[in-house]
């Protein structure tokens, strides 16, 4: 049953500030700017994806926001060379995404079911590593309990579930099979003593859904919130997100 004094977290995802900066190779906007205006209108973290193409935050912004941010979430996949990164980064969370150089944004989940033993033993290093530097690692899963299952088996203390197909078949009629996977996924994981997060398409007008469910402790938006920012600024449109999550009950 739904708790209505529950508090649920909002991270903004800045990268598409960071492709704006980096698509010209200037100096603005300033992220370290969208880093405050976005904390000051009641962020609770900052979520950036430092890419393999560095198609917008770049390693550089990457450290600087880090120095600056009072609570930063980093993506990144599960890569020798970003793990090496968040090694020396210390983010506050890491969250391990699939990623594929052509793909216009995260697809989907990790396939975790598709994993050799090998990759879900570097997985687990990984995420144990992360552990012992007090970085706490989620997993970006689509929502099902084998994932949650494998998820738990490697050590991870967080999901992510990717909502992005729920957000896909928002207003047809199957919405709410869709919303019904990602509730089902959130009270499993809850189960496995799994603190859930939720992102990936979520915006204005699907959101309020998401966070009826039981058990979401935080949403990660990015796209929705930037795209709202062009007309009304950063700030107001984070104060529109959160007035949604608050209310959603």
């Amino acid at each position: 049953m739904y708790m209505a004094n529950r508090k649920i977290r909002l991270g903004v995802n800045i990268d598409h500030i960071a492709f704006i900066k980096t698509s010209r190779e200037t100096l603005y906007p300033n992220l370290l700017d969208a880093v405050r205006i976005s904390e000051d209108a009641g962020a609770d973290l900052i979520t950036i994806h430092l890419r393999e193409d560095r198609r917008h935050i770049q390693d550089k912004d990457a450290t600087d926001i880090r120095q600056y941010a009072k609570v930063l979430n980093f993506e990144m996949a599960n890569t020798d060379e970003m793990i090496r990164f968040a090694m020396e980064l210390k983010p506050d969370y890491c969250c391990i995404v699939p990623e594929k150089r052509e793909e216009k944004t995260t697809e989907g989940g990790l396939n975790l079911t598709s994993y050799s033993d090998t990759q879900l033993k570097k997985l687990e290093l990984t995420i144990s590593n992360f552990k012992k530097n007090n970085i706490k690692t989620s997993l970006f899963i689509d929502p099902s309990h084998e994932s949650i299952n494998i998820a738990t088996d490697v050590g991870a203390e967080l999901v992510e579930l990717h909502t992005g197909k729920y957000a896909n078949l928002f207003n047809t009629i199957d919405e709410f099979e869709a919303l019904e996977e990602v509730s089902s996924a959130s009270k499993y994981a809850h189960t496995k003593k799994l603190l859930v997060n939720a992102g990936h398409g979520l915006n204005y007008e699907n959101l309020s859904e998401i966070c009826k469910l039981d058990h979401i402790n935080e949403i990660n938006i990015g796209h929705a919130i930037v795209s709202q920012a062009v007309f009304t600024g950063l700030s107001d449109a984070i104060k529109k997100i959160i007035s949604i999550i608050n209310k959603h009950d």
